[in-house]
């Protein structure tokens, strides 16, 4: 009976039950660190300080719904797929469905393109970002048009999607500050967002054997688990350069409390990476993908905090 209950529940709930298995609210932090740390590059470049105020709340939610909106995208891209091989999933079992999935996303489309023309005071650089960033989500929406031959290429199906993430950066740059330039910093902090969602893509797609199937190809199964770990490992030294270059270049110096939290939680990443080596289990490559995840959140806010302290947030 309690399960019947289910389908006749607030149009609300079921969307939270959807939210908490495909898009949990606790990763909201992650989301609303790439806008923080793109005003807080932003206002660098600008040489401005920074102050506390309600834009950057905007920025954060318009951050947020732009990642809900990707989940949505895939939703609709993955859905025969998952109703095959996920059939108790949420919106596979009918508990919500595509259309009330529409409907959030246009919720979504409206607060990001409303958002940046109030913020433009009409069509200009937020506005224009913006669109960059919508026509490329939807070009991924429809894997480019050749999504048979990139599901047969996931290298480059990762790369074409994780090359979203600099256009994400430039959007919530101008978010911060309008027409503000494309500085050497905001390169760099493009640079690692895109490092840091492809070490993430590949992380959570490197499987023990009680995971694999033949039919859904997976960084271990491409290159075998131990090349995709190496590479993994690789791209999460690329991760920390990045980090301490960017505090480098935007502060006198890094400090030694924040090279001691990134370079900590690099070892844990890697340690943790041994460990699913040695014993590749789901249990292992969920803290694979934990470990990954609070490294990017941790060197994000490190990176953050710096800057905001060389320029004296208040």
């Amino acid at each position: 009976m309690e399960g019947q209950d289910i389908y006749s529940k607030f149009i609300g709930k079921r969307i939270k039950l959807w939210m908490d298995e495909r898009f949990p609210l606790q990763n909201a932090p992650l989301f609303f660190i790439f806008y923080i740390i793109s005003y807080s590059v932003a206002f660098y470049s600008i040489g401005e300080k920074p102050v506390l105020s309600w834009e950057i709340l905007l920025g954060c939610l318009m951050a947020f719904s732009y990642f809900l909106l990707l989940r949505i995208f895939d939703e609709h891209k993955d859905y025969q797929l998952d109703c095959e091989h996920h059939p108790q999933r949420i919106l596979q079992r009918g508990i919500i469905t595509l259309k009330n999935l529409r409907v959030l996303g246009i919720c979504c489309i409206a607060l990001q393109l409303g958002g940046s023309l109030f913020l433009d005071q009409g069509v200009g650089s937020v506005t224009f970002a913006w669109l960059l960033v919508f026509i490329w989500t939807c070009l991924m929406g429809k894997e480019f048009f050749i999504g048979e031959w990139l599901n047969q290429h996931l290298t480059w199906y990762a790369i074409s999607h994780m090359l979203v993430m600099p256009l994400i950066i430039w959007w919530l740059g101008n978010i911060a500050s309008p027409n503000v330039a494309l500085t050497f910093p905001i390169w760099v902090l493009m640079g690692l967002c895109f490092f840091s969602g492809f070490s993430f893509e590949i992380t959570r797609k490197c499987k023990g054997p009680d995971e694999e199937r033949l039919e859904i190809p997976t960084y271990s199964s491409i290159f075998g688990r131990k090349i995709a770990v190496a590479i993994i490992a690789s791209l999460l030294t690329v991760m920390l350069a990045l980090q301490i270059w960017l505090i480098n270049i935007t502060t006198d110096g890094i400090a030694l409390w924040a090279l001691i939290i990134l370079v900590v939680c690099y070892a844990l990443c890697l340690w943790q990476l041994g460990k699913f080596l040695h014993r590749p289990t789901i249990q292992n490559r969920k803290r694979d993908e934990a470990v990954v995840g609070i490294f990017m959140v941790l060197g994000y806010s490190v990176c953050t905090a710096s800057i905001l302290i060389k320029l004296g947030f208040a």
